[in-house]
């Protein structure tokens, strides 16, 4: 049974969105596959290395540290526990209001930097669909 637990950002702690960019790729990534459902740690690594088509690919040791770092600011909260059929216990994360808010943010940084190398012919321009 998965059990929901909402953390509080540190007392003083940061609440503006803009304040927290620009975001590291990896926390991106870790907030942006977080963003459906809460995951297990083995979860948010393949959902990254999918998500990065196998660019990014995270080690135990630093998804923890990046999953702490973003629980300390307030981006992710534990989602509780649950037993695997292995019987391990597994413990979930979800990105909290605030971390959906900075994710929203950097998506829109990252957007207006795109369109600007786009007008510099450095990428290709979308194709629009009809």
């Amino acid at each position: 049974m998965l059990m929901l637990i909402q953390l509080e950002p540190r007392k003083g702690h940061v609440t503006n969105p803009k304040s927290f960019l620009p975001l590291n790729p990896r926390e991106f990534l870790v907030l942006y596959v977080l963003v459906d459902n809460p995951r297990y740690g083995y979860g948010i690594v393949r959902a990254v290395d999918e998500q990065s088509d196998g660019d990014v690919r995270l080690d135990p040791a630093n998804l923890y540290r990046i999953i702490k770092r973003l629980m300390r600011d307030g981006l992710v909260g534990g989602a509780g526990t649950a037993q695997s059929n292995e019987n391990e216990r597994r413990r979930f994360y979800e990105i909290t209001d605030l971390g959906r808010s900075v994710l929203a943010a950097e998506a829109s940084r990252l957007d207006r930097l795109m369109a600007g190398a786009r007008s510099k012919n450095l990428i290709a321009r979308r194709q629009r669909s009809l």
